[in-house]
């Protein structure tokens, strides 16, 4: 009979810190707003009506590292979601945006 006090088993191969595994190599805060002004940039020219979402986003990336806080990454995924489905497939913003979501990990 084992004595480990294992608790909060969520899934295989994933014990503890509530399930949450969070894997983004150091993502740096300016980076990401760099990418996030790309991703406004790109729009401006692709997709004009899409332009308020990707500002969210930058907004959010700058908020953050100003305050150095977490993103809200409710609004960022929400706005994402918004831009990925308005672009066109194999598009520049398409590309810019999952970038986004891979670095935060969404």
């Amino acid at each position: 009979m084992s004595t480990y006090n294992i608790r909060n088993i969520n899934g295989p191969a994933n014990i503890g810190d509530h399930g949450r595994i969070e894997i983004n190599n150091g993502a740096d805060p300016a980076a990401l707003v760099r990418l996030a002004e790309r991703l406004v940039e790109r729009l401006h020219t692709e997709n004009p009506a899409l332009v308020p979402q990707a500002q969210i986003i930058q907004g959010e990336l700058v908020h953050a590292a100003q305050d150095g806080q977490p993103a809200n990454r409710g609004r960022i995924r929400s706005a994402l979601e918004t831009i990925g489905i308005g672009v066109a497939a194999g598009s520049g913003s398409l590309a810019l945006a999952q970038e986004i979501g891979r670095v935060l990990g969404l």
